[in-house]
């Protein structure tokens, strides 16, 4: 009887191991989709629905916001966006490279591009770490070079 319970424990321990393994190759898959549809949204100007993917109020990092962290609701995300792209029509994110990291962060490598109405051109490098928890985003903490050239 020992020995069955035994055999029962190592097997049930076995098999939440694999289980453990495999949620845990497929969490960087999912968090890269994830991302990858943020940017597709991005790309298409839907605010609405990107504003969807944060968390009521997320905390951002971001030069055009100022210094330090900055907490914004889905309201005020939109609202920021919807006058970037009217400063900028046509602006449209190129990720360069996606590397999830860890349990919950995902660092993306991207080109911001657009053009203005007086037909100026900006091409922007730009970095990006999400924290992404219960499926929502939490924290967007963005880096650029905001010096004037």
């Amino acid at each position: 009887m020992m020995k069955q319970i035994v055999l029962i424990t190592g097997v049930a321990y076995l098999l939440g191991s694999c289980k453990t393994d495999a949620q845990s190759l497929q969490q960087p898959y999912e968090q890269e989709k994830f991302i990858r549809q943020y940017f597709e949204l991005f790309n298409q100007h839907n605010w609405e629905k990107l504003s969807a993917m944060y968390a009521d109020t997320a905390e951002f990092k971001d030069p055009s916001l100022g210094q330090g962290i900055v907490l914004q609701n889905r309201e005020e995300f939109i609202k920021k966006y919807a006058a970037l792209s009217q400063a900028f029509p046509d602006v449209k994110d190129s990720v360069v490279n996606i590397y999830p990291s860890g349990s919950n962060h995902v660092v993306v490598e991207f080109i911001s591009t657009g053009t203005a109405p007086d037909h100026s051109r900006f091409e922007l490098p730009i970095c990006t770490v999400f924290t992404i928890e219960k499926g929502m985003i939490t924290k967007d903490f963005t880096y650029y070079d905001n010096f004037d050239q």
